[in-house]
């Protein structure tokens, strides 16, 4: 596939309409049209669905959407990097799950910034998965990764902070008066519980033998939608502790008991040469821990 082609099809895909993308991208609407019918013709699909005044994408139109993105987006930062060779410059991007215990990590890029204004930063949200998926695309310089899982496949570097999990509820909850909550106390009650958590055996053995009496009602990805579910009185929700305002609303945060932390993990690739902005990142990083110790 020709990059010049993915970027037309990116253009009409957010704009729907031949017509106006001919004109944002300075190309007559007749060959804008077949370059996308080759492109068609070539994945063997078709992209868009035509309709009088607007066009409509496809199953496979979405997909390659996505996919083209991503493959824009890798081009023009290889594009930009070597161009930029004589300065330290460029994106560095990261991948990272919800955690206060990253600060360490904040400071180092704060740092960075203030040294090097070409450098840009590009953070993206994500559970483990996703965020291993894009690591390993090349979309992703760095992941975040909270929890244990192998990581043997990435250099790894085990970050100082780790998180601390307890159960986010509405301050009248007559539990949200208790110093911690432990397992019997959750029994009877509403739980939501991270998607990627939920597959492990992380709060089988923190709850032992109650773990089949508690009543889970469903999982999240990212704590805020879930948080909101909780103001409502719907449920409760486990959770890192900090990743919800607990002081200008309705909900409460309580640790559990026995405590129950997860470490936080930055990886990247052995496969991939890395660029000197996320050299730099690192070293700067590694020196500023050491600092703290």
């Amino acid at each position: 596939m020709d990059i010049r082609v993915l970027r037309y099809f990116i253009i009409i895909a957010q704009e729907l309409n031949i017509s106006k993308a001919a004109r944002l991208l300075h190309v007559s609407q007749p060959a804008l049209s077949r370059q996308i019918a080759e492109l068609e013709t070539t994945l063997g699909t078709k992209l868009f669905i035509r309709g009088k005044r607007q066009l409509q994408l496809t199953p496979d139109g979405y997909y390659l959407l996505e996919r083209a993105k991503e493959i824009v987006g890798l081009v023009n930062k290889t594009t930009y990097t070597l161009q930029k060779q004589d300065l330290i410059s460029g994106t560095l991007d990261i991948g990272a799950g919800e955690s206060i215990a990253l600060q360490c990590v904040m400071e180092t890029i704060k740092e960075i910034m203030h040294k090097y204004p070409e450098i840009h930063i590009n953070f993206r949200s994500g559970d483990s998965e996703n965020i291993l998926s894009e690591l390993d695309s090349g979309i992703l310089e760095f992941g975040i990764i909270m929890g244990d899982r192998p990581l043997d496949n990435y250099h790894r570097l085990i970050l100082p902070e780790r998180n601390r999990w307890g159960v986010i509820m509405r301050k009248d909850e007559p539990l949200a008066k208790k110093d911690f909550i432990q397992p019997s106390d959750l029994l009877g009650r509403s739980l939501l519980l991270s998607r990627q958590v939920r597959r492990k055996q992380l709060f089988q053995d923190w709850s032992q033998d109650l773990w089949d009496q508690l009543n889970f009602v469903g999982t999240y990805n990212l704590i805020f939608n879930a948080a909101l579910l909780v103001q409502t009185g719907a449920c409760m929700a486990l959770s890192y502790e900090g990743l919800t305002d607990v002081t200008n609303n309705d909900v409460t945060f309580i640790p559990l008991q026995p405590e129950l932390t997860d470490p936080n993990t930055l990886i990247w690739s052995k496969n991939r040469q890395m660029p000197e902005t996320a050299k730099l990142f690192l070293q700067t990083l590694k020196e500023n821990l050491k600092e703290t110790k």
